[in-house]
């Protein structure tokens, strides 16, 4: 089968298109044709970086030609003789181990079955690639941890990115009134969201406009940054971030000041959370936004374009 393996770290001149053994599955496993593959910011940081790519893949350090990607969307072509979820023929998308090796880059995928959701008929095998680690991120910080209910004030910083804009149609399903961060450009498109109140975050303190937040999001990398997300916050509050770990001294004073309920997120396959962002997928309650469609010969360049920080939505490849 095509794959696309990475013999080094570094830039994409280091992906090589390669002909590699069709993946056998284990009794729990489905093979699925791949139809589409969502690209997430992690894919890149761990292309980049040889420390990132051992520790996420679970690599002794010295296997070469690895396979990155975690997040797929295909048709079942195979099951193990363990497997009655599904069967050969079912339309499915998922997250594949992570954190682990999805080898989502090629034809053929072998999945655990507990991490994957049978794709909504009136979704494109697209934006089911698109709903799988950003959809999880921003389920697994509102609902999982933070408990988002009817009626809380949830900010959510880049509210027009990958997770940021599954994270505001997940908030507004359950009731809540959302404040999203993000430039200018992004301002219609949140809005479209359903956001209450939009921030320019490059001509506006977010800290000084928002004092009584029930819950942040935050998926800013620096404890400045945070710092300011803590302010947002009211005493009791929950704030969850995706990249800041809560060690900073004054971050831990803020915390403990403010009785707040702190999460660093680590998002992890989970099957029925799949199937929770699936139905919401059926009934509309939350849609992706694929903003942008690579070829799989031009994943590369959905590397490079998803490296910019800048995207609206999400980036699929398509098969």
């Amino acid at each position: 089968m095509k794959a696309i393996t990475l013999n080094q770290t570094g830039g994409v001149e280091n992906f090589i298109f390669s002909e590699v053994e069709t993946p056998a599955i284990k009794p729990n496993e489905v093979l699925i044709e791949v139809k589409a593959i969502g690209i997430n910011p992690v894919d890149a940081f761990v292309r980049n970086n040889q420390q990132a790519l051992t520790d996420y893949l679970s690599l002794n350090g010295d296997e070469k030609n690895v396979i990155l990607g975690w997040d797929i969307s295909g048709t079942i072509v195979n099951t193990g003789n363990e497997v009655t979820t599904f069967k050969t023929g079912d339309d499915v998308f998922g997250m594949v181990n992570f954190p682990g090796q999805g080898k989502a880059y090629a034809e053929y995928v072998a999945a655990p079955v507990g991490q994957l959701a049978l794709k909504p008929a009136n979704i494109s095998f697209e934006e089911a690639a698109a709903a799988t680690l950003a959809a999880l991120t921003a389920w697994q910080s509102l609902v999982t941890y933070a408990k988002v209910k009817k009626g809380d004030r949830v900010l959510i910083h880049a509210a027009g990115g990958g997770v940021g804009h599954y994270a505001v149609q997940i908030a507004k399903h359950f009731g809540a009134y959302v404040i999203g961060t993000s430039s200018a450009p992004k301002k219609d498109f949140i809005i479209e969201l359903g956001v209450d109140e939009f921030i320019d975050h490059t001509s506006e303190k977010f800290e000084e406009k928002v004092k009584n937040a029930d819950i942040v999001l935050d998926p800013i990398f620096g404890e400045e940054h945070l710092l300011r997300s803590l302010e947002a916050v009211k005493t009791g509050g929950s704030v969850i971030t995706l990249l800041t770990f809560f060690t900073d001294e004054k971050v831990k004073a803020s915390v403990k000041e403010k009785d707040l309920y702190t999460h660093r997120l680590e998002v992890i396959s989970n099957g029925e959370d799949m199937r929770q962002i699936a139905g919401m997928l059926a009934d509309g309650s939350i849609k992706s936004f694929v903003t942008l469609t690579f070829p799989f010969s031009d994943l590369p360049k959905a590397h490079t374009k998803i490296e910019t920080g800048k995207t609206t939505g999400k980036i699929v490849v398509a098969l």
